[in-house]
């Protein structure tokens, strides 16, 4: 099937960075891997079937020769922002939902994001980035937490599509209610560690807990989305701890709408189980796609054998470069593509049906589900 006319709504992304990001090799072959090893990207890299397709597809576009200096040569005569929006209009994405979590000197904000891409751009609140940077701006645990819940308040009202999670990188997704004593006594040592080394970085499992059973809560009151990191990602994920299971007893406590990001990858049977289970609960593809690569059909076709297809969505999770983002849209659409013409030929779907589930996970149920 070829799916290439059907729009993405890419519901969880990260923002691009400027063409200085990622002009030189080394700078652009990291961005191929979740390994922060200069040693992985220098020697191995190179060896993926993600950076060796994705040199060959760009080549293709660039009218170049399939090596990284002549993609870097030609895309550097090519101004920036043109580049940008013809690898976006390609990949057909008609709104992203992005979240700015982390951020540097070259990271594009929100409202430089907006002006560059020809889609419709809108927040996504970083729950864990919010909390500590009001761990650092305020003196008691009081004023902390009056302040982080006022805020998730008026995410919505503030353009915010969707909150979003990072706990399973902190202290792990089997989040439980934690005493306010607890927490406080977390806040202290928190205060402390970044009057030492003017930053926060929040992995205190009672504080990181009590402050996101806060977040459920008012993310059920607002019907908000509330996305959450579950399975593999860079090496600060512990997998062990990344298992969208341990998610249960949170799930079962609120009805507030859950997207599990990433399939869980590499437990999305796990996470098609709970999309199954639950009405609140959704499963996300982006991250495993394209990161999977040749491995996407079978994953996407485990999924679709459990989930209901209304439970389903795609996004490309890009980050830094316009080119992540053309092509985890090809590698999503191919795989999708595979599957639907597989159940089609198999019977268990017909044409129509296939051609709805298409539009339903590449942007339906994101645009029923996010409003």
């Amino acid at each position: 099937m070829d799916l290439s006319d059907i729009p993405i709504l890419d519901h969880h992304a990260h923002p691009l960075s400027r063409a200085a990001a990622t002009s030189e090799a080394a700078a652009f072959r990291q961005w191929f891997t979740e390994s922060t090893d200069p040693e992985i990207h220098r020697h191995h890299v190179p060896e993926t079937i993600f950076f060796r397709t994705a040199i060959r597809w760009l080549a293709e576009e660039l009218n170049c020769a399939p090596t990284l200096d002549d993609i870097l040569q030609a895309r550097a005569a090519l101004a920036y922002e043109s580049w940008t929006r013809t690898l976006f209009e390609q990949a057909n994405i008609e709104l992203l939902l992005c979240d700015y979590g982390f951020s540097g000197d070259l990271v594009l904000s929100h409202e430089e994001m907006k002006a560059l891409l020809p889609c419709e751009v809108r927040p996504i609140l970083r729950l864990e980035t919010l909390a500590e940077e009001l761990i650092r701006r305020h003196a008691t645990f009081e004023t902390m937490v009056e302040a982080f819940v006022q805020h998730i308040r008026g995410a919505r009202a503030g353009g915010a599509a969707a909150l979003k999670s990072i706990v399973a990188y902190r202290s792990g997704l089997a989040v439980a209610p934690a005493s306010k004593q607890a927490a406080e006594s977390a806040f202290e040592d928190q205060k402390t560690a970044s009057a030492q080394n003017e930053r926060v970085r929040l992995t205190s499992k009672p504080l990181n807990d009590y402050l996101l059973l806060l977040a459920v809560d008012e993310a059920e009151k607002q019907e908000l989305p509330l996305q959450f990191h579950t399975g593999f990602g860079d090496r600060d994920a512990d997998l062990r701890l990344a298992n969208p299971l341990h998610l249960r007893p949170l799930i079962e406590r609120t009805r507030a709408p859950l997207v599990l990001l990433h399939a869980g990858w590499p437990f999305f049977r796990e996470t098609a189980h709970l999309a199954a289970l639950y009405p609140h609960v959704w499963l996300d593809l982006s991250l495993a796609i394209p990161f999977a690569t040749t491995g996407i059909p079978a994953m996407i076709r485990d999924v679709l054998g459990m989930a209901p297809l209304s439970k389903v969505m795609f996004a490309t999770d890009a980050f830094t470069m316009p080119e992540i983002y053309w092509l985890a849209a090809r590698w999503g659409r191919w795989g999708l593509g595979r599957v639907l013409e597989e159940m089609v030929a198999d019977s268990f779907l017909t044409a129509a049906e296939a051609d709805h589930a298409a539009r339903q996970i590449l942007g339906e149920n994101a645009r029923m589900l996010y409003g």
